[in-house]
């Protein structure tokens, strides 16, 4: 979503001129695309629907857009009048002359996920400069504006799983209960949000794109929930049965609960993203399931949140990053669990200067939907 409130567009800016001046960069080039698209957001509050997109940004200067389609170029003129927008069936080619024709002055160019290979490896490579690690830092701690935003993405992921709760019922197919979500969130002017699920017992081995299987009796039902506005996504992950909980998934629980808990306690300022997994995964060790926070099984503890749904750090146990405060992340103990399946258990958190603030208001259980 773009069109961001002008005072959180006016901080981003700022803050990126006064980092392009302390580097020396001259002109920063910007690629994105539409699934990469945090880094355009950033720098230009730009988000390409279709192609490839590139923002030159100057100090001091409107950013000048380069997109493939001519429906793209009308889009950012209309959402943005102050704008250089052109397009071209050719817009890599384009760049390269662009940026050929910016002549000795010191061009940097980011982000080294969404620059296509002829720009990140081809002849002007030599001279031009990363710009990837600053645009890391400077996205990774948010302005008040920006908190804002996620504080209030973090409601709308609290108000989305009422209505995943609500929607799950025996024989609905799992398509329904995202359709629901959308809709609602729709309702809210929340026009972004990725979710996936499962449902299911032992055999489910992760989420996915929700499908047409049923929902039946005993069914955990997990979602990762991600609502986005003003460009900054917060996420929700929690876990339901339908019907009465057994013996069996209520022990699973206790040890996500435990693992989430022990991941919050460890966010503060000065710690790093490895510390925030090894709590984590400290937990499931002690309860002998320590094979299960392996990559054979899972992914990530968490990641950060903030205009891209996955972003940095990624919480590993080989992440070397350091926890400052106004960094915002989701910490997440999902994995697969031997006894009962694919379970998930996470809430989105700020970093602050004493320690940690969660976002995400909805209850740590196992919730229990009603068979009839």
């Amino acid at each position: 979503m773009s069109g961001i409130p002008g005072n959180a567009r006016a901080e981003r800016r700022a803050r990126l001129a006064r980092a392009m001046a302390d580097e020396g960069i001259d002109v920063l080039v910007v690629a994105g695309n539409p699934w990469r698209c945090d880094y355009l957001r950033f720098a230009a509050d730009i988000t390409p629907v279709e192609g490839h997109a590139f923002a030159f940004i100057e100090r001091g200067r409107p950013a000048r857009i380069i997109v493939e389609h001519p429906a793209e170029a009308r889009r950012l003129r209309a959402e943005q009048t102050d704008l250089d927008v052109r397009w071209s069936l050719s817009a890599i080619e384009e760049t390269e002359i662009a940026i050929r024709e910016l002549g000795k002055r010191r061009i940097a160019l980011a982000p080294l996920a969404a620059v296509p290979y002829r720009l990140a490896m081809g002849p002007l490579v030599a001279s031009i400069a990363p710009a990837t690690a600053l645009l890391d830092r400077l996205m990774l701690r948010k302005s008040p504006s920006e908190i804002e935003a996620f504080r209030r993405a973090a409601v709308l992921a609290d108000e989305g799983y009422a209505v995943f709760r609500q929607a799950a019922r025996v024989g609905r197919p799992e398509y329904v209960l995202v359709a629901e979500v959308e809709a609602f969130l729709r309702s809210r002017g929340c026009p972004e949000n990725f979710q996936i699920l499962g449902s299911g017992g032992r055999e489910v081995r992760g989420m996915h794109p929700p499908t047409e299987r049923r929902l039946a009796p005993g069914d955990l039902v997990t979602t990762e929930l991600t609502p986005c506005v003003d460009g900054y996504y917060a996420q929700l992950c929690r876990t339901l049965v339908l019907g009465e909980p057994s013996k069996t998934q209520e022990r699973a629980f206790a040890v996500y609960n435990e693992a989430l808990e022990a991941g919050i306690a460890a966010v503060r300022p000065g710690a790093k993203a490895r510390e925030v997994a090894r709590a984590q995964n400290e937990v499931f060790r002690d309860h002998g399931l320590g094979d299960y926070v392996t990559s054979e099984y899972t992914r990530v503890r968490g990641h950060g949140l903030g205009l891209y749904v996955d972003g940095r750090p990624a919480v590993l146990e080989d992440a070397d990053l350091n926890l400052e405060p106004d960094m915002t992340l989701v910490v997440h103990p999902n994995t697969y669990h031997p006894e009962v399946g694919y379970f998930v258990h996470g809430d989105s958190v700020r970093v602050i200067p004493d320690g940690c603030e969660v976002l995400t208001r909805t209850p740590r259980r196992l919730f229990s939907v009603p068979l009839v």
